[in-house]
């Protein structure tokens, strides 16, 4: 006799809106069969997809939940901002995995599957170049990293407080283990990660790269010179998980099938661990103390002029996505000096955009649209997380854009004017910006000074950025259209608002 299942637990209250975002978008992304894989980011759903063609691309730009939409390489990256893109990513993995068998297409599957080859390989030939891949390739080893990077910065945040106050003495060691075990551990993570990117075995790479924090290296002679555990630290993980990958694809090329689950591993643990211990190490080590003292001279010397280039294009780079390339740089610094000093000026670039954004604000009071975008969105980027504004405000009316990045370069030029005088500020962590890099700011004058450093650089970007949109982001012309017209859809790529 047939039993009828059990009815499904009843779906959180708060889980609903995500649900059915992701439900909507799925229809009009071409349904379960069309999609490859779906994965996100900080503020982005980011699908691979069988078929472009079917997209319903104006559909899915004026969703109410969707920010912007973004096209890279082979990825439709749906700007959906923080917390929400993590929630219906999920929600959207639901509906996948209870998706039924795709219905039949109305054409074959060798014309879908031409089709999507072509617009694949035209969309690559316009939009990739192998640098570009290899970096978002690496960028992508790091990714994963950035909660626990921003977890423990954090803590040891919290840990320096407590010390410097004298409070909680039993506590602080705990909160000093918690802060520095993962980042003792970092080179093994970023060995996983980067045999995983890369088509290896993720223990492997992590094994490999487990020899350069291993405390037992400092019984090894390199040219005279004996080596340290942690020489060469994230560089040398990554150089030598790569290392690993490869040849453990070339082992598997030739070694019998019998003998490959003994002979793979070991051939691939000793010829890389020999390459890491004798090659790697002693050359990762000197790059990377080469970073630090590039990144500490180019701030001391040149600090107005470098805070002013890297404020003002780091919009740019998010824009591009290729921002995420610099995440090596960053935990390099962090593990090298405990912090990085290029963060707080980058962080400077999302300042120019909220003064920007603010400026469209005001400037904008007939158009309902845009306000309400600029009002949903302007929290997330208070707090550091730019995209919401950069696609659903600044590049859609595209001169805010440009005095967004005005605001940012003028925020870096007073954080690097500061550096050149002496002041060194730095976050302990990577991820965070805006506010929420306040409790992670450290630099060599004490955290009130740092603090204060890193909120005049802010100020400033606030500042130039509101000024420079309100006089120069619009044209009368567009003034008068934009706040005539309460739903700009040809500018801003979104559908009216319902009345």
């Amino acid at each position: 006799m047939a039993t009828t299942p059990p009815p499904e637990p009843p779906e959180p209250a708060a889980d609903a809106p995500h649900r059915a975002t992701a439900d909507a978008l799925l229809t009009l992304v071409g349904g379960p069969d069309n999609i490859a894989s779906a994965t996100h980011c900080m503020t982005r759903l980011r699908l691979v997809l069988h078929d472009r063609a079917r997209v319903r691309d104006a559909e899915v730009r004026s969703h109410p939940a969707v920010l912007g939409v973004v096209e890279d390489g082979d990825a439709y990256q749906i700007v959906l901002g923080p917390g929400r893109a993590a929630r219906v990513t999920r929600a959207l993995d639901a509906l996948l995995a209870r998706a039924p068998g795709a219905p039949a297409p109305a054409v074959t599957a060798e014309d879908l599957a031409a089709r999507g080859a072509t617009l694949r390989a035209d969309r690559a030939r316009r939009n990739a170049t192998r640098g570009k891949l290899l970096l978002r390739r690496v960028a992508a080893v790091f990714v994963p990293l950035i909660p626990a990077l921003i977890g423990c910065g954090m803590i040891a945040g919290l840990n320096g407080l407590l010390v410097n106050a004298g409070l909680l003495p039993g506590l602080t060691p705990v909160l000093g283990a918690l802060a520095s075990a993962f980042m003792a551990l970092l080179a093994v993570f970023v060995g996983l990660n980067t045999a995983r990117e890369f088509g290896g075995t993720p223990v492997i790479g992590g094994a490999v790269a487990a020899v350069v924090v291993y405390p037992g290296v400092d019984a090894i002679s390199v040219l005279g010179q004996p080596l340290v555990p942690g020489q060469g630290g994230v560089l040398g993980a990554l150089g030598a998980a790569l290392l690993a990958t490869v040849i453990e694809k070339w082992c598997r090329r030739w070694v019998p099938e019998a003998l490959d689950v003994i002979v793979t591993p070991t051939l691939t643990l000793l010829l890389t661990g020999l390459v890491t211990v004798y090659a790697l190490m002693y050359p990762a080590g000197r790059a990377a103390r080469a970073i630090g003292v590039g990144a500490d001279w180019l701030l001391v010397h040149t600090g107005v002029f470098a805070g002013l280039v890297l404020g003002g294009l780091f919009l740019p780079l998010v824009m591009l996505g290729l921002h995420q390339a610099l995440i090596p740089l960053h935990t390099t610094l962090i593990e090298q000096q405990g912090y990085t000093v290029l963060l707080p000026v980058l962080a400077m670039a999302g300042a120019g955009q909220v003064g920007a954004a603010l400026a469209v604000f005001v400037r904008l009071r007939g158009n309902r649209t845009i306000r309400a975008t600029i009002r949903s969105a302007l929290p997330a980027g208070v707090l550091g997380v730019g995209e919401p504004l950069i696609y659903g405000v600044s590049l859609p009316l595209g001169r805010p854009f440009v005095t967004a990045c005005a605001g940012g370069a003028a925020g870096g030029a007073v954080v690097g004017l500061f550096s050149m005088l002496g002041t060194k500020v730095g976050s302990t962590a990577i991820g965070p910006s805006g506010w929420a890099l306040f409790p992670l700011v450290q630099g060599n004058r004490g955290f009130g000074t740092t603090l204060a450093v890193y909120t005049g650089g802010l100020v400033a970007g606030y500042a130039v950025g509101f000024l420079a949109t309100y006089f120069f982001g619009l044209t009368r012309s567009a003034l008068a259209e934009l706040n005539a017209d309460p739903a700009p859809e040809a500018r801003s790529g979104r559908e009216p608002a319902p009345v």
